[in-house]
């Protein structure tokens, strides 16, 4: 028999919302044991998951000053991505924040914002 997580997993695919994404990662969260985390807690893993996406990108970078000897120890850059993704939204869910709807809000600010690149 499936696992709910696995059944969970399955119902998601390319056209699911952010909003069904958020949802499912709430509830597998909740499965997981990790749905009471406190705050800063998360915040904590947040910025974990974070360095870890950094040593990722930096191992794919030529001339990293990185330890090769330990390579293998190093995941790739989509999983990292993936894991900081999975622990933002968590926050977002912990905190009852619809990612879509603060994106959405903060993207009707954005546009309204006139950007400058400073190229040097």
């Amino acid at each position: 028999m499936e696992n709910n997580q696995e059944k969970l997993l399955s119902l998601l695919n390319n056209s699911s919302s952010i909003d069904e994404v958020q949802e499912y990662i709430k509830e597998v969260i909740t499965i997981r044991g990790f749905s009471e985390q406190k705050i800063q807690d998360k915040m904590l893993l947040l910025l974990e998951e974070t360095g870890e996406l950094a040593k990722a990108i930096r191992k794919t970078l030529p001339n990293a000053s990185i330890d090769y000897n330990k390579i293998e120890n190093y995941t790739g850059v989509e999983d990292e991505i993936a894991d900081v993704f999975i622990v933002l939204v968590s926050i977002c869910n912990r905190l009852n924040i619809n990612l879509y709807e603060a994106f959405k809000n903060k993207e009707e600010k954005n546009v309204k914002r006139k950007w400058m690149i400073n190229e040097e």
